[in-house]
């Protein structure tokens, strides 16, 4: 089983209580029902993307699946008090080891819009680029480390300092360009 794993069992939860079938969110979401069922059953550590579009056929913001606390004022994040660290591999085809860890800055604040996070990402065995895509946009900026975004056809590498808007609808992939690196990522995703 992956390491804590918790949005499975949150996948499942929204979807029962939509009474929707395993079969009819893959379809609504794109993903395949083996991969439903394998990340309701807590297999495999999830990949950000078919994420984003099971929040989306489920008719909830991503941070429902990240978090369960309601606050409805301000949320303050406290320097390196993070609550939860929530990982991710970062890519579709390998669901079995984590490439990045997330640490939520907002994992309090209930009906937000956007989704700020610290990434520590590590470098992938194969440094290919995965491209996806959801709706919404991301800010990037490069804490520590190098980082490279192949977006479209185009491949940009950032270094710590430099920051990237971009919109999330064209086929991405963001990944540590050789060793480790941090970023802060702000994204955001419409319901």
């Amino acid at each position: 089983m992956a390491e804590d794993n918790k949005i499975g069992e949150k996948i499942r939860q929204l979807r029962e209580n939509k009474e929707m079938s395993v079969e009819d969110l893959a379809k609504d979401s794109g993903n395949s029902a083996e991969l439903i069922e394998s990340l309701e059953e807590g297999a495999y550590i999830p990949s950000m993307a078919p994420l984003f579009k099971i929040a989306r056929a489920l008719g909830v913001r991503l941070g429902t699946l990240l978090d369960d606390v309601s606050q409805t004022g301000p949320f303050v994040s406290k320097s390196g008090q993070f609550q939860e660290v929530i990982h991710f591999t970062g890519s579709i085809s390998n669901l079995e080891e984590s490439s990045l860890e997330l640490y939520s800055l907002a994992y309090g604040k209930s009906d937000r819009h956007m989704e700020p996070f610290i990434v520590d990402l590590h470098p992938k065995k194969v440094n290919n680029c995965e491209l996806t895509s959801h709706e919404g946009e991301e800010f990037i900026y490069v804490m520590d480390g190098d980082v490279e975004l192949c977006y479209g056809q185009e491949k940009y590498v950032l270094s710590a300092g430099d920051s990237i808007y971009y919109d999330s609808v064209i086929p991405h992939d963001l990944h540590a360009h050789q060793d480790e690196a941090r970023i802060l990522a702000v994204v955001y995703a419409p319901l």
